[in-house]
């Protein structure tokens, strides 16, 4: 085979919600067989690395109802309609955390899921923060607690699956190894 594409012959809109969409396709397969492939449609999100002058991670800790319990988290949020994805990982570190920055560097960007999903995670690296007096306003139905941690307490929390999400266990690697090269 030198196609791999499956060409897309019917889609249904299964569900259009607030962050997601679901969406059903009628495939093609490059053997000539059809199929059907469910597809969620995400508009991208952030995350953000963020480290204190006093070497501690910022992280939230946030009920994630899909897994039925609270866990550990660096900040994250998604795009808006027509948002740059460095503004939104600005704001998201505001909203979330308190801290602000003029110094975002884009670290990656991956797709959390492409086996049945679009979503594409921009990841930053923050520097220089700033705890705001009046930071911006959270989601009115978000609820966070603010957790700063150090490395070998974030690793802790890996090892305990307090920390259990790819973003947040790429976000302790990271800094591991910029630890590892100081």
């Amino acid at each position: 085979m030198d196609s791999l594409e499956e060409k897309t012959v019917k889609r249904e809109t299964i569900f259009d919600g607030k962050i997601i969409k679901l969406v059903v396709d009628d495939v093609v397969l490059p053997n000539g067989a059809t199929s059907k492939r469910e597809i969620v449609k995400h508009p991208g999100a952030v995350a953000v690395v963020a480290i204190t002058p006093e070497n501690k991670m910022v992280m939230v800790e946030q009920y994630r109802k899909p897994l039925e319990k609270a866990i550990v988290e660096i900040p994250a949020g998604k795009i808006e309609p027509d948002e740059a994805p460095e503004l939104t990982a600005g704001r998201e570190l505001e909203e979330e955390t308190g801290y602000k920055t003029d110094d975002l560097k884009h670290l990656v960007s991956f797709y959390t899921s492409p086996g049945f999903a679009d979503e594409l995670l921009h990841i930053y690296l923050a520097g220089d923060l700033k705890k705001q007096a009046n930071p911006l306003q959270a989601d009115e139905d978000e609820f966070v607690n603010i957790v700063e941690v150090s490395l070998d307490e974030a690793l802790q929390l890996i090892e305990e699956k307090v920390i259990c999400d790819a973003k947040t266990v790429y976000a302790v690697q990271y800094w591991q190894l910029l630890e590892a090269t100081k």
